[in-house]
Protein backbone atom coordinates (compact mmCIF):
# COMPACT_ATOMS: atom_id res chain seq x y z
CA UNK A 1 0.00 0.00 0.00
CA UNK A 2 1.22 3.38 -0.64
CA UNK A 3 -1.25 5.05 1.97
CA UNK A 4 -1.94 4.45 5.03
CA UNK A 5 -4.45 1.91 6.40
CA UNK A 6 -7.82 3.49 5.74
CA UNK A 7 -10.30 0.77 7.25
CA UNK A 8 -8.69 -0.27 10.60
CA UNK A 9 -11.20 -1.52 12.62
CA UNK A 10 -14.42 -3.79 11.55
CA UNK A 11 -16.29 -1.16 13.64
CA UNK A 12 -15.93 1.26 10.65
CA UNK A 13 -19.26 -0.17 9.63
CA UNK A 14 -22.50 1.47 9.40
CA UNK A 15 -24.77 0.83 11.80
CA UNK A 16 -27.58 -0.54 9.47
CA UNK A 17 -25.41 -3.69 8.37
CA UNK A 18 -25.51 -4.94 12.49
CA UNK A 19 -29.18 -4.35 12.54
CA UNK A 20 -29.82 -6.21 9.07
CA UNK A 21 -26.80 -8.41 9.88
CA UNK A 22 -28.31 -9.77 13.08
CA UNK A 23 -32.10 -10.63 10.92
CA UNK A 24 -29.96 -12.09 8.07
CA UNK A 25 -27.59 -14.45 10.55
CA UNK A 26 -31.16 -15.70 12.22
CA UNK A 27 -33.48 -16.30 9.83
CA UNK A 28 -31.67 -16.00 6.14
CA UNK A 29 -28.17 -17.66 6.31
CA UNK A 30 -28.29 -19.69 3.34
CA UNK A 31 -29.38 -16.47 0.72
CA UNK A 32 -26.36 -15.54 -1.92
CA UNK A 33 -26.10 -12.33 -3.35
CA UNK A 34 -23.70 -10.13 -6.14
CA UNK A 35 -23.15 -7.15 -5.53
CA UNK A 36 -21.63 -4.85 -7.90
CA UNK A 37 -19.67 -1.47 -7.73
CA UNK A 38 -21.15 1.56 -9.84
CA UNK A 39 -19.65 5.07 -10.44
CA UNK A 40 -21.96 7.77 -11.50
CA UNK A 41 -19.73 10.42 -12.07
CA UNK A 42 -19.43 11.08 -15.97
CA UNK A 43 -16.18 12.43 -15.45
CA UNK A 44 -14.24 10.54 -12.98
CA UNK A 45 -11.59 7.94 -14.06
CA UNK A 46 -9.43 5.75 -12.17
CA UNK A 47 -5.96 5.32 -12.62
CA UNK A 48 -4.05 1.36 -12.61
CA UNK A 49 -2.59 3.21 -10.00
CA UNK A 50 -5.78 3.88 -7.68
CA UNK A 51 -6.92 0.35 -8.89
CA UNK A 52 -3.80 -1.37 -7.36
CA UNK A 53 -3.92 0.60 -4.21
CA UNK A 54 -8.07 0.13 -4.08
CA UNK A 55 -7.41 -3.66 -4.16
CA UNK A 56 -4.59 -3.44 -0.92
CA UNK A 57 -6.71 -1.93 1.04
CA UNK A 58 -9.40 -4.08 0.95
CA UNK A 59 -6.65 -6.92 1.12
CA UNK A 60 -5.79 -5.08 4.31
CA UNK A 61 -8.98 -4.61 5.35
CA UNK A 62 -9.73 -8.92 5.34
CA UNK A 63 -6.95 -9.05 7.69
CA UNK A 64 -8.72 -7.76 10.10
CA UNK A 65 -10.90 -9.46 13.28
CA UNK A 66 -13.13 -7.95 15.78
CA UNK A 67 -11.27 -7.28 19.29
CA UNK A 68 -13.61 -8.46 22.47
CA UNK A 69 -13.77 -4.36 23.42
CA UNK A 70 -15.25 -3.87 20.43
CA UNK A 71 -17.78 -6.85 20.64
CA UNK A 72 -18.70 -6.15 24.19
CA UNK A 73 -20.04 -2.42 22.75
CA UNK A 74 -21.75 -3.98 19.95
CA UNK A 75 -23.10 -6.40 23.17
CA UNK A 76 -24.54 -3.22 24.76
CA UNK A 77 -26.56 -2.30 22.29
CA UNK A 78 -30.13 -3.59 23.40
CA UNK A 79 -30.89 -5.41 20.18
CA UNK A 80 -27.83 -7.28 19.55
CA UNK A 81 -28.23 -10.39 20.66
CA UNK A 82 -25.85 -13.05 21.85
CA UNK A 83 -25.65 -15.08 19.45
CA UNK A 84 -25.13 -13.09 16.95
CA UNK A 85 -22.50 -11.48 18.90
CA UNK A 86 -20.64 -15.04 18.71
CA UNK A 87 -21.05 -15.29 15.16
CA UNK A 88 -19.10 -12.07 14.93
CA UNK A 89 -16.58 -13.33 17.13
CA UNK A 90 -15.04 -15.50 14.01
CA UNK A 91 -16.24 -13.84 11.15
CA UNK A 92 -13.70 -12.37 8.95
CA UNK A 93 -14.07 -10.43 5.57
CA UNK A 94 -12.81 -12.69 2.46
CA UNK A 95 -10.75 -11.68 0.18
CA UNK A 96 -11.43 -14.39 -2.38
CA UNK A 97 -15.38 -13.01 -2.53
CA UNK A 98 -14.01 -9.91 -4.42
CA UNK A 99 -13.45 -9.34 -7.82
CA UNK A 100 -12.03 -6.14 -8.55
CA UNK A 101 -10.45 -5.13 -12.27
CA UNK A 102 -10.23 -2.10 -14.68
CA UNK A 103 -13.26 -3.51 -16.76
CA UNK A 104 -15.71 -0.50 -16.52
CA UNK A 105 -15.56 2.70 -18.00
CA UNK A 106 -14.35 4.64 -15.09
CA UNK A 107 -11.47 2.32 -15.07
CA UNK A 108 -12.82 0.62 -12.01
CA UNK A 109 -15.07 -2.66 -11.58
CA UNK A 110 -16.20 -4.53 -8.02
CA UNK A 111 -18.38 -7.09 -7.86
CA UNK A 112 -18.62 -8.98 -4.43
CA UNK A 113 -20.12 -12.94 -4.55
CA UNK A 114 -20.76 -14.99 -1.49
CA UNK A 115 -23.32 -15.67 1.41
CA UNK A 116 -25.45 -12.71 1.86
CA UNK A 117 -24.34 -12.46 5.83
CA UNK A 118 -20.40 -11.69 4.24
CA UNK A 119 -20.99 -9.42 1.28
CA UNK A 120 -23.27 -7.27 3.31
CA UNK A 121 -20.76 -5.90 5.13
CA UNK A 122 -18.07 -5.70 2.71
CA UNK A 123 -20.25 -2.21 0.80
CA UNK A 124 -19.61 0.19 2.81
CA UNK A 125 -16.06 -0.46 3.80
CA UNK A 126 -15.04 -0.73 -0.32
CA UNK A 127 -16.93 2.71 -0.29
CA UNK A 128 -15.25 4.52 2.23
CA UNK A 129 -11.96 3.13 0.65
CA UNK A 130 -12.50 3.75 -2.65
CA UNK A 131 -12.99 7.22 -2.01
CA UNK A 132 -10.28 7.90 0.13
CA UNK A 133 -7.58 6.67 -2.39
CA UNK A 134 -9.53 8.68 -5.33
CA UNK A 135 -9.24 11.44 -3.55
CA UNK A 136 -5.84 11.16 -2.12
CA UNK A 137 -4.35 10.24 -5.37
CA UNK A 138 -6.18 12.73 -7.65
CA UNK A 139 -5.83 15.81 -5.66
CA UNK A 140 -3.48 17.73 -3.25
CA UNK A 141 -5.51 16.03 -0.45
CA UNK A 142 -4.19 18.87 1.85
CA UNK A 143 -5.65 21.13 -0.19
CA UNK A 144 -8.78 19.55 -0.11
CA UNK A 145 -8.64 18.58 3.90
CA UNK A 146 -8.13 22.34 4.51
CA UNK A 147 -11.45 23.46 2.64
CA UNK A 148 -13.08 20.91 4.04
CA UNK A 149 -12.16 21.61 7.61
CA UNK A 150 -13.12 25.62 6.61
CA UNK A 151 -16.76 24.89 5.31
CA UNK A 152 -17.22 22.69 8.30
CA UNK A 153 -16.17 25.49 10.55
CA UNK A 154 -18.85 27.41 9.18
CA UNK A 155 -21.71 24.94 9.08
CA UNK A 156 -20.75 24.60 12.78
CA UNK A 157 -21.27 28.56 13.33
CA UNK A 158 -24.69 28.57 11.41
CA UNK A 159 -26.01 25.66 13.83
CA UNK A 160 -24.49 27.32 16.41
CA UNK A 161 -26.14 30.74 15.69
CA UNK A 162 -29.48 29.08 14.79
CA UNK A 163 -29.46 30.07 11.63
CA UNK A 164 -30.35 27.05 10.76
CA UNK A 165 -32.53 24.70 12.46
CA UNK A 166 -31.68 20.75 11.59
CA UNK A 167 -33.49 19.56 14.52
CA UNK A 168 -32.75 16.43 15.89
CA UNK A 169 -30.15 15.21 12.99
CA UNK A 170 -26.99 12.51 12.93
CA UNK A 171 -24.15 12.26 10.74
CA UNK A 172 -24.30 9.50 7.44
CA UNK A 173 -21.15 10.00 5.71
CA UNK A 174 -19.16 6.61 6.21
CA UNK A 175 -19.29 5.53 2.51
CA UNK A 176 -18.75 8.48 1.00
CA UNK A 177 -16.80 10.64 2.99
CA UNK A 178 -13.12 12.30 2.20
CA UNK A 179 -11.28 10.69 4.64
CA UNK A 180 -11.40 8.97 8.02
CA UNK A 181 -9.57 11.90 9.73
CA UNK A 182 -12.27 14.11 8.00
CA UNK A 183 -15.07 12.16 9.19
CA UNK A 184 -13.79 11.91 12.51
CA UNK A 185 -13.08 15.43 13.01
CA UNK A 186 -16.84 16.45 11.91
CA UNK A 187 -18.17 13.94 14.14
CA UNK A 188 -16.33 15.15 17.03
CA UNK A 189 -17.02 18.93 15.83
CA UNK A 190 -20.91 18.41 16.04
CA UNK A 191 -20.89 16.72 18.92
CA UNK A 192 -19.81 19.91 20.94
CA UNK A 193 -22.94 21.45 19.57
CA UNK A 194 -24.91 19.48 22.54
CA UNK A 195 -22.54 21.61 25.18
CA UNK A 196 -24.33 24.45 24.80
CA UNK A 197 -28.37 25.41 25.54
CA UNK A 198 -27.74 28.22 22.41
CA UNK A 199 -28.21 25.54 19.60
CA UNK A 200 -31.95 24.55 18.71
CA UNK A 201 -30.15 21.50 16.46
CA UNK A 202 -29.27 18.33 18.36
CA UNK A 203 -26.93 16.03 17.22
CA UNK A 204 -27.80 12.40 18.32
CA UNK A 205 -25.46 10.61 16.54
CA UNK A 206 -23.20 8.79 13.83
CA UNK A 207 -24.08 5.54 11.28
CA UNK A 208 -20.14 4.68 12.02
CA UNK A 209 -20.24 2.96 14.53
CA UNK A 210 -16.67 3.09 15.18
CA UNK A 211 -16.76 6.79 15.96
CA UNK A 212 -20.28 6.55 17.79
CA UNK A 213 -18.23 4.13 20.39
CA UNK A 214 -15.40 6.44 20.28
CA UNK A 215 -17.21 9.54 21.14
CA UNK A 216 -19.88 8.01 23.19
CA UNK A 217 -22.72 8.86 20.36
CA UNK A 218 -25.42 7.00 19.59
CA UNK A 219 -25.01 4.19 16.52
CA UNK A 220 -27.64 5.05 13.90
CA UNK A 221 -29.49 2.84 11.56
CA UNK A 222 -31.83 0.62 11.09
CA UNK A 223 -32.55 -1.23 7.59
CA UNK A 224 -31.52 -0.21 3.91
CA UNK A 225 -33.07 -1.06 0.46
CA UNK A 226 -30.89 -4.39 0.72
CA UNK A 227 -33.36 -6.06 2.98
CA UNK A 228 -36.53 -5.57 1.40
CA UNK A 229 -34.67 -6.55 -2.05
CA UNK A 230 -33.59 -9.88 -0.69
CA UNK A 231 -35.83 -11.18 1.77
CA UNK A 232 -38.81 -9.64 -0.97
CA UNK A 233 -37.44 -10.74 -4.20
CA UNK A 234 -34.46 -13.46 -2.70
CA UNK A 235 -37.14 -15.77 -2.88
CA UNK A 236 -38.75 -17.40 -6.07
CA UNK A 237 -41.90 -18.16 -4.97
CA UNK A 238 -42.45 -14.07 -3.77
CA UNK A 239 -44.70 -11.99 -5.99
CA UNK A 240 -42.29 -9.21 -5.84
CA UNK A 241 -44.95 -6.74 -5.26
CA UNK A 242 -45.34 -7.91 -1.39
CA UNK A 243 -41.84 -7.43 -1.12
CA UNK A 244 -42.25 -5.02 1.94
CA UNK A 245 -44.87 -7.61 3.84
CA UNK A 246 -42.24 -10.06 3.85
CA UNK A 247 -39.23 -7.35 5.16
CA UNK A 248 -41.67 -5.82 7.54
CA UNK A 249 -42.65 -9.07 9.04
CA UNK A 250 -39.09 -10.54 8.98
CA UNK A 251 -37.84 -7.38 10.92
CA UNK A 252 -40.89 -7.59 13.78
CA UNK A 253 -40.06 -11.17 14.01
CA UNK A 254 -36.60 -10.53 14.98
CA UNK A 255 -37.05 -7.14 16.84
CA UNK A 256 -40.33 -6.81 17.54
CA UNK A 257 -41.34 -2.97 19.18
CA UNK A 258 -37.27 -2.10 18.85
CA UNK A 259 -34.96 -0.42 16.07
CA UNK A 260 -38.09 0.13 14.29
CA UNK A 261 -37.92 2.71 11.14
CA UNK A 262 -38.96 1.16 7.97
CA UNK A 263 -37.57 2.12 4.89
CA UNK A 264 -40.55 3.27 2.34
CA UNK A 265 -39.36 3.50 -1.48
CA UNK A 266 -37.65 0.30 -2.67
CA UNK A 267 -40.52 -0.79 -4.45
CA UNK A 268 -42.03 2.54 -4.87
CA UNK A 269 -43.63 4.33 -1.30
CA UNK A 270 -47.21 3.58 -2.53
CA UNK A 271 -46.79 0.31 -3.06
CA UNK A 272 -45.06 0.30 0.79
CA UNK A 273 -48.23 1.45 1.83
CA UNK A 274 -49.95 -0.87 0.84
CA UNK A 275 -48.78 -2.99 3.74
CA UNK A 276 -48.04 -0.48 6.01
CA UNK A 277 -51.33 -1.01 7.94
CA UNK A 278 -51.98 -0.54 11.65
CA UNK A 279 -50.00 -3.36 13.06
CA UNK A 280 -47.03 -2.39 11.09
CA UNK A 281 -47.80 1.19 11.55
CA UNK A 282 -47.79 0.96 15.51
CA UNK A 283 -45.12 -1.43 16.24
CA UNK A 284 -42.13 0.97 14.27
CA UNK A 285 -41.74 4.07 15.51
CA UNK A 286 -41.12 5.98 12.20
CA UNK A 287 -40.29 5.95 8.79
CA UNK A 288 -37.29 6.58 6.44
CA UNK A 289 -37.61 9.16 3.58
CA UNK A 290 -34.92 8.36 0.56
CA UNK A 291 -35.64 9.41 -2.52
CA UNK A 292 -38.47 11.96 -4.32
CA UNK A 293 -40.00 15.33 -3.09
CA UNK A 294 -39.43 15.17 1.08
CA UNK A 295 -42.26 17.59 1.26
CA UNK A 296 -45.19 15.27 -0.82
CA UNK A 297 -43.43 12.37 1.00
CA UNK A 298 -44.10 13.72 4.48
CA UNK A 299 -46.89 15.06 3.69
CA UNK A 300 -48.55 11.26 2.35
CA UNK A 301 -46.77 9.59 5.07
CA UNK A 302 -48.74 12.35 7.62
CA UNK A 303 -51.93 11.44 6.01
CA UNK A 304 -51.49 7.57 5.79
CA UNK A 305 -50.72 7.30 9.69
CA UNK A 306 -54.12 9.85 10.34
CA UNK A 307 -55.89 7.26 7.98
CA UNK A 308 -55.12 3.67 10.23
CA UNK A 309 -55.74 6.16 13.10
CA UNK A 310 -52.22 7.09 14.36
CA UNK A 311 -51.61 9.96 15.29
CA UNK A 312 -48.26 11.03 13.27
CA UNK A 313 -46.98 13.31 16.26
CA UNK A 314 -46.25 9.93 18.06
CA UNK A 315 -44.00 8.64 14.69
CA UNK A 316 -40.78 9.85 13.87
CA UNK A 317 -40.43 10.87 9.77
CA UNK A 318 -36.99 10.38 8.95
CA UNK A 319 -35.34 12.46 6.43
CA UNK A 320 -31.95 10.75 4.09
CA UNK A 321 -32.07 12.12 0.86
CA UNK A 322 -29.09 13.90 -0.38
CA UNK A 323 -29.45 16.31 2.39
CA UNK A 324 -27.74 19.71 3.67
CA UNK A 325 -28.35 22.10 6.59
CA UNK A 326 -30.72 24.22 4.49
CA UNK A 327 -32.65 21.65 3.04
CA UNK A 328 -33.39 20.74 6.31
CA UNK A 329 -34.63 23.66 7.48
CA UNK A 330 -36.98 24.13 5.18
CA UNK A 331 -38.37 20.45 6.11
CA UNK A 332 -38.15 21.02 9.86
CA UNK A 333 -40.14 23.59 10.08
CA UNK A 334 -42.88 22.44 7.90
CA UNK A 335 -43.24 19.48 9.74
CA UNK A 336 -42.15 20.76 13.14
CA UNK A 337 -45.50 20.23 15.58
CA UNK A 338 -46.81 17.68 13.30
CA UNK A 339 -44.33 14.58 13.36
CA UNK A 340 -41.30 14.39 15.58
CA UNK A 341 -38.66 15.01 12.57
CA UNK A 342 -35.34 13.82 12.28
CA UNK A 343 -32.68 13.88 10.06
CA UNK A 344 -29.29 11.57 8.30
CA UNK A 345 -27.34 13.69 6.53
CA UNK A 346 -24.04 11.84 4.94
CA UNK A 347 -22.28 13.45 2.41
CA UNK A 348 -22.73 17.31 2.95
CA UNK A 349 -20.83 16.72 6.54
CA UNK A 350 -18.51 14.27 5.52
CA UNK A 351 -17.24 15.09 1.70
CA UNK A 352 -17.65 18.99 1.18
CA UNK A 353 -14.64 20.51 -0.38
CA UNK A 354 -14.17 22.74 -3.08
CA UNK A 355 -14.52 20.03 -5.46
CA UNK A 356 -17.39 17.48 -6.43
CA UNK A 357 -17.69 14.03 -4.20
CA UNK A 358 -18.06 11.44 -5.97
CA UNK A 359 -21.26 9.68 -6.62
CA UNK A 360 -20.26 6.05 -6.26
CA UNK A 361 -22.53 3.43 -5.14
CA UNK A 362 -22.44 -0.50 -4.76
CA UNK A 363 -26.03 -2.32 -5.00
CA UNK A 364 -27.01 -5.32 -4.67
CA UNK A 365 -27.63 -7.17 -8.10
CA UNK A 366 -28.67 -11.20 -7.61
CA UNK A 367 -29.72 -12.61 -4.45
CA UNK A 368 -30.23 -16.49 -4.69
CA UNK A 369 -28.98 -16.80 -8.36
CA UNK A 370 -32.07 -14.04 -9.25
CA UNK A 371 -32.06 -10.56 -10.53
CA UNK A 372 -33.10 -8.22 -7.65
CA UNK A 373 -34.20 -4.05 -8.26
CA UNK A 374 -34.86 -1.22 -6.71
CA UNK A 375 -37.45 1.06 -8.26
CA UNK A 376 -37.63 4.35 -6.22
CA UNK A 377 -39.30 7.35 -5.82
CA UNK A 378 -37.70 8.56 -8.80
CA UNK A 379 -36.03 7.95 -12.22
CA UNK A 380 -32.23 6.89 -11.40
CA UNK A 381 -31.48 5.54 -8.47
CA UNK A 382 -32.35 1.84 -9.48
CA UNK A 383 -29.66 -0.70 -10.54
CA UNK A 384 -30.45 -3.80 -12.34
CA UNK A 385 -28.63 -5.70 -15.13
CA UNK A 386 -31.81 -7.06 -16.51
CA UNK A 387 -33.95 -4.37 -17.42
CA UNK A 388 -36.77 -7.32 -18.15
CA UNK A 389 -36.99 -7.90 -14.89
CA UNK A 390 -37.43 -4.04 -13.86
CA UNK A 391 -40.06 -4.54 -15.99
CA UNK A 392 -41.76 -7.70 -15.02
CA UNK A 393 -41.21 -5.78 -11.08
CA UNK A 394 -42.84 -2.43 -12.19
CA UNK A 395 -45.91 -4.35 -13.87
CA UNK A 396 -46.36 -6.46 -10.63
CA UNK A 397 -45.94 -3.44 -8.74
CA UNK A 398 -48.81 -1.55 -10.94
CA UNK A 399 -51.38 -4.27 -11.05
CA UNK A 400 -50.99 -4.47 -7.38
CA UNK A 401 -51.65 -0.78 -6.92
CA UNK A 402 -54.60 -0.64 -9.66
CA UNK A 403 -56.41 -3.92 -8.67
CA UNK A 404 -56.32 -3.69 -4.15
Amino acid sequence: MKLEPIITSLLEQDMYKYSMGQAIYHQFPSYKTTWTFKCRNKDVHFTPEMLEEIKEQIKYFCTLSYTEDELEYLDNIKWIKGSYIDFLRIWKPRFEDFEITDDAPCGLSIETRGTWLNTSMYEIPTLAIVNEVYFKMAYDYNELFESFKERLDEKYDMLLKNTWYAGVFSEFGLRRRLSSEAQELAVEKLSHLNDTLHSGSTFIGTSNVYLAKKFGLTPVGTMAHEWIMCVGQGNHKHNPAYSNWYALEAWVKEYGVLNGIALTDTITTDCFLRDFQLTYGTLFSGVRHDSGDPIEWGEKMIAHYESIGIDPKTKTLLFSDSLNFKKADEIFRHFNGRAKVAFGIGTYIANDTKVPALNIVMKTTFCNGQDVAKISDVAGKGMCKNEAYVDYLNRCINWRLEHE
